[in-house]
């Protein structure tokens, strides 16, 4: 038998999410976050689920050309662009000729593709403007400079202004509007595509809008606002993290827990033993208290997270057998609910699950 931890994602409930971005900006274009493996989902299933859904001129976003490489080895022949660009100038060559559209946010890169030929199809590029994030992207005063350099260089073609919202996750921070309007008075004579919404700027934020917008986050079912799950804004959750009891021990008041004895039994009770661990991608940090799903109904995790294993209170399940199902996260028990209590987000558990879990798709 093999261990019990797995992953199962819905398919179907991705293609819900992308199809929930669209009728949220119906104008845009879409450009579906697939960086991180799918936001650990898996990158080529995520892909090829949403790819029959994407309309004309929409596409993919990834982090390296590595994640672009792989979706083109897989057939996929939509539009990729390289959210961070290149990180050095011999990846060009590559980009060149699989197509690829690339982020530009700084000057190198900028004096790099200067030295390109331009005798081969144009690459197509993403100018990256820093309206309040300060991490990647031009200083609005630096934009028209920028683009300038761009349109006088044969070798690539200025398709998009682009930048990234910092704050949108909460509707009531000034930031976001702040950011909007200093983006929407670049360059108003320039004919440039332009990118503002991430899946809180597609949710909440309409004029962010734009010709193209990147959602992420929520095609996996997760809300990007603050203190909100999936439910709140109709986006179904396309991972839910499973194990089985595979030990169940009976302990004595003041029996100590786990790893430095943190956790100290209140009273005579017995505990279940699930297969899953930090090893799994499950949080080490998650404290006691942290919720699990026994059976369907809710327990308590107990003592700290070990690589492969952890501890919960069976009180609550006194009918509790070795290889009962545990929901780790799931329908029943939003991710957001675990990582707030893990003190962490919905993302970084997502992203988390290691390759050792086996993914099983339906």
């Amino acid at each position: 038998m093999t261990r019990p931890a797995r992953a199962v994602i819905e398919l179907d409930a991705l293609r819900d999410n992308l199809q929930r971005a669209q009728t949220a900006a119906p104008r845009s274009r879409q450009f579906a976050i697939v960086k991180a493996n799918g936001y650990g989902h898996g990158l080529l299933p995520v892909a090829q689920a949403l790819a029959p859904g994407l309309g004309e001129g929409s596409g993919f976003g990834v982090a390296s050309l590595d994640e672009a490489l792989a979706l083109r080895e897989a057939g996929i022949d939509h539009p990729v662009l390289l959210l961070e660009g290149f990180f050095d100038a011999d990846e060009l060559g590559a980009i060149r000729r699989h197509r690829l559209e690339i982020v530009v946010h700084h000057d190198a890169q900028l004096a790099s593709l200067a030295q390109l030929s331009g005798d081969a199809d144009p690459i197509p590029v993403w100018l990256k403007v820093d309206t309040g994030m300060r991490r990647l992207g031009f200083l609005p005063a630096e934009v028209p400079s920028a683009w300038q350099r761009l349109r006088d260089n044969s070798a690539v073609l200025p398709r998009c202004l682009m930048t990234h919202l910092a704050c949108a996750d909460d509707l009531r921070a000034p930031a976001t509007r702040q950011q909007i309007d200093c983006f929407q008075s670049l360059l108003p004579d320039q004919p440039a595509q332009r990118s503002i919404a991430n899946s809180a700027g597609i949710l909440g934020w309409l004029d962010s809008h734009a010709d193209i917008v990147r959602p992420g986050i929520m095609l996996y079912g997760v809300s990007p606002f603050v203190n909100e799950t999936a439910k709140a804004r109709r986006l179904r959750p396309a991972m839910a993290l499973h194990s089985e009891i595979i030990a169940i021990k009976h302990c004595r008041r003041g029996d100590a827990v786990g790893y430095g004895g943190d956790w100290i039994c209140p009273t005579d009770l017995s505990l279940g033993v699930v297969a899953m661990g930090y090893g799994d991608g499950y949080p080490r940090h998650a404290p006691a208290g942290t919720p699990v799903l026994v059976n369907g109904r809710r327990a308590p995790l107990v003592g700290r997270v070990s690589m492969d294993m952890l501890c919960v209170d069976l009180r609550g399940h006194p009918q509790a057998r070795v290889g009962d199902p545990v929901l780790l996260w799931g329908d029943g028990l939003p991710v957001e609910e675990v990582a707030q209590a893990a003190g962490t987000i919905a993302y970084e558990l997502l992203c988390g699950v290691t390759p050792r879990v086996p993914r099983e798709y339906q």
